[in-house]
């Protein structure tokens, strides 16, 4: 099965840059720009930077991030990045891959916002041509800053909008910022027909993720895993196929759940919720797509029926022109045949 898996075509529509790394590059860009790290001990380094079980809460979880965003400060270290991400993916035959990230993140040493951008826009275009792997950019906002400052950042998504970039996000600490307050940069987005995601449902109740489809009117949510609190809103996400992006490592490492087994992404599957897996981030939270393809056949015992719909759900839910995810989506289900003849 893990031979299926890895040749299985994937899309991830939930990826963090700043936390998916390579552990090396770290260490490069570190010595290469004298960036201070706690340690340049690769093996201590990745103590440090995967979550385990052990992490306690979100909050906790976002600890790691201040080291790999400690070296992604220049334009080399971002399009660098973004190249390696990709390759790495689609060693796993992941076909596309939405990366996400937020340019005021990268700001610590003067970069503007459009050079921050091009940086990142710079590295999917040379992985697409080199690898001819597709891939898409979202653009974060985050809960912790003004509203002012976040629609910025939308208007930074829209004015790369058709370049690269195909969504407006809000992410961060959910428990106790309300993504009420950044709806006029959410309005901003959807005037300009960019589509939106939110982190909703992980570190808080039900009840944000109705504020993320009602209030900032969100085509995907980012986790949702406290769904199952309101079974109004779940009814209307199933009718309204409004996809989850379930992210099962992060959720048990955040606890948004308190065990892999107690998730409830069996639960939403079942009930037709349109369900994708994703990893949140490769190298914080220690895992690839394969693996987490792999915990849904361990915990929730799906099959090869149910990973190939899961993979189809990804494709469908992406950010994508019509006509270029049916053809993408024609490619996979051929590609499925194939390896479903090659693995009788």
């Amino acid at each position: 099965m893990h031979h299926f898996l890895t040749q299985l075509p994937k899309a991830e529509l939930h990826n963090h840059l700043d936390g998916s790394l390579r552990i090396d590059t770290i260490l490069d860009l570190a010595k290469k720009y004298s960036i201070k790290l706690p340690t340049f001990n690769h093996s201590d380094l990745k103590k440090l930077l995967i979550n385990d079980e052990n992490c306690k809460n979100l909050s906790e979880y976002f600890i790691p991030f201040e080291i790999s965003l400690s070296v992604l400060q220049t334009e080399e270290a971002l399009e660098r990045t973004t190249f390696e991400l990709l390759e790495d993916v689609q060693k796993e035959n992941v076909k596309y891959l939405e990366i996400r990230f937020s340019p005021l993140l990268h700001t610590k040493e003067g970069l503007s916002l459009d050079a921050i951008v091009e940086a990142v826009l710079r590295g999917k275009k040379q992985a697409e041509h080199l690898l001819g792997i597709k891939s898409g950019i979202i653009i974060c906002g985050l809960r912790h800053i003004t509203p002012n400052q976040n629609y910025e950042l939308a208007q930074l998504a829209v004015k790369y909008q058709n370049k690269g970039v195909i969504a407006f996000d809000l992410a961060g600490e959910e428990f106790g910022r309300p993504a009420l307050d950044h709806i006029k940069a959410f309005d901003y987005a959807f005037q300009h027909h960019l589509a939106r995601t939110v982190h909703a449902g992980e570190a808080d109740g039900a009840h944000s993720i109705y504020d993320a489809i009602h209030g900032l009117k969100a085509n995907r949510i980012g986790h949702g895993t406290h769904l199952f609190q309101d079974q109004n809103l779940l009814q209307f996400i199933r009718d309204e196929q409004i996809p989850l992006e379930v992210c099962l490592s992060s959720n048990l490492q955040t606890k948004a759940v308190a065990s892999l087994e107690s998730h409830p992404v069996q639960e939403y599957f079942k009930q037709n919720i349109l369900i994708t897996l994703n990893t949140d981030s490769y190298l914080i939270s220690g895992t690839t797509l394969t693996k987490e393809f792999e915990l849904a056949i361990k915990y929730y015992q799906f099959g090869k029926k149910e990973l190939e719909q899961l993979t189809l759900n990804s494709f469908q839910a992406a950010f994508l022109p019509f006509d270029e995810k049916q053809d993408l989506i024609r490619n996979v289900k051929n590609e499925i045949q194939l390896l479903n003849g090659n693995h009788k």
